[in-house]
């Protein structure tokens, strides 16, 4: 059998989903798409359930895109349904009306940097550090994140980020406004419960109401932002086949 590759976590009101690939650094293949774009639909869809964490297992938050996968999609020889993962992960988050807290220890690389810019409160572990290196890699940015972390950090910083594939570290991200605390790491999961707790302890009326919101506030960017994104990578992929001097 194949191994899961996400963990639940359920304590009250509050369901914790853990990107459960240590030996790939939780890195993001069609399964761990496919796997959390439908934990999230769950949670969404259970009125038991008012607040989602999610966290990486093994002191890494995820590095991002699995690379062999990303090399099969370029050559057509990834799985089959594999080209959808990353959407229905995308419009999993989109569609989510609950609150969505993240909890960061380690690296968080392309996707999981950009995930987090979605998220309504993020905490980073002190040994936390977050990059995205679509630049130096020759693709266009993802997730929405060419609208995304301008608005959360400014335009400048965003392109310093974007551009030059820069490490951000833990007190960095909080000072850009990109998560709300550093944590020690020994201490991140208890403190993000607590607060998870917090939060949950609230009518999930109350909460839908905030959380869907603020996310309809930015939706027809961020959609806007994809298309134009997934518009790029498009035409990116199709240089790659087409042959030299067409």
């Amino acid at each position: 059998m194949t191994a899961p590759v996400l963990r639940t976590v359920d304590e009250g009101a509050v369901r914790t989903l853990v990107l459960d690939r240590p030996a790939a650094r939780n890195a993001f293949d069609v399964a761990l798409y496919t796997a959390l774009a439908g934990a999230l639909d769950e949670a969404r869809a259970e009125d038991a359930v008012h607040v989602v964490v999610l966290t990486g297992a093994g002191g890494v938050f995820s590095a991002g895109q699995d690379l062999e996968e990303m090399v099969a999609l370029a050559t057509g020889t990834a799985p089959e349904g594999a080209e959808h993962g990353f959407r229905s992960l995308l419009a999993a988050v989109e569609a989510f009306d609950k609150p969505l807290l993240a909890a960061v220890d380690g690296a968080g690389v392309g996707i999981g940097f950009t995930l987090l810019a979605h998220c309504d409160l993020v905490w980073v572990s002190d040994r936390a550090r977050l990059r995205v290196p679509f630049a130096e890699m020759g693709v266009p940015p993802e997730a929405a994140s060419s609208v995304l972390l301008p608005t959360r950090m400014g335009r400048q910083q965003a392109a310093r980020v974007l551009l030059t594939g820069d490490w951000v570290g833990a007190e960095e991200a909080v000072a850009l406004g990109l998560a709300v605390a550093v944590v020690p790491a020994d201490d991140l999961a208890a403190t993000v419960a607590a607060e998870a707790a917090r939060i949950a302890a609230h009518p999930l009326a109350g909460l839908r109401a905030v959380a869907g919101l603020l996310r309809a506030g930015e939706a027809d960017a961020v959609g806007a932002a994809r298309a134009r994104e997934e518009a790029a990578f498009a035409e990116l992929l199709a240089g790659f086949s087409r042959p030299e001097g067409a």
